[in-house]
């Protein structure tokens, strides 16, 4: 990874194995991202949309019944993968990414 890409990172990145679900249009796609970060999700092993393309996205995460409604913005795009940039996340669904990435990170020591 370039120096440039993790300047661009601010958010912490779990691996995570959750699937998502993104429109555009009339197109609907299941998409599995790998890991998820308050700032955006890795999805690998699937066909990757254009860089700069928006969605819209839905998905719950683990343990929870309130569903997440985002739009994101394609930031980087692979061959069978993509990472996708949450743009217009509410503090309250930002706030829950942030209590599973506190289960789901190891504590030091």
């Amino acid at each position: 990874m370039s120096d440039r890409g993790s300047e661009r990172r601010r958010d912490r990145r779990v691996p995570v194995e959750l699937w998502i679900e993104a429109e555009a249009g009339d197109e609907l796609y299941f998409h599995r991202a790998a890991n998820l970060s308050a700032g955006g999700a890795y999805f690998d092993k699937t066909i990757p949309e254009p860089a700069g393309k928006r969605v819209q996205m839905r998905f719950t995460l683990p343990g929870t019944s309130n569903e997440i409604r985002c739009q994101g913005e394609i930031v980087s795009s692979q061959e069978f993968a993509m990472g996708v940039r949450f743009v217009d996340l509410s503090v309250a669904d930002r706030d829950s990414i942030e209590r599973l990435l506190d289960q789901l990170t190891p504590n030091p020591g």
